[in-house]
């Protein structure tokens, strides 16, 4: 008996080509609030959302849009990678990393 891998949760991201903000495809468009962002839970769901971001992106409304893998907690997706978490809160700038220790990260 094969094991059939599960594919994981995923929203749609890219930055807004007016400002560079980090958005989220939405039911109607895009949103700079996660928790409004289009959940998918298939393969299909994904590629049909991926080319409809593209088609934003072809119309010069956003750049570089791509899947996110996300978990659901309390309803609201979270992204599973490190680099998303960070892209979802804003840049690291500024002093935070250089009060930090060596292999910390300031609070």
């Amino acid at each position: 008996m094969s094991k059939v891998k599960a594919i994981p949760l995923q929203i749609i991201t890219a930055n807004r080509l007016g400002d560079g903000r980090v958005v989220f495809l939405t039911e109607t468009g895009w949103s700079q609030r996660i928790d409004k962002a289009l959940v998918l839970g298939s393969k299909a769901e994904t590629e049909t959302a991926l080319a409809r971001a593209q088609a934003d992106a072809a119309a010069n409304e956003v750049v570089e849009p791509y899947a996110v893998d996300v978990r659901l907690e309390r309803g609201r997706p979270e992204p599973l990678r490190l680099r998303e978490r960070i892209r979802l809160t804003g840049p690291t700038t500024g002093n935070s990393l250089a009060e930090a220790g060596p292999g910390e990260r300031a609070a």
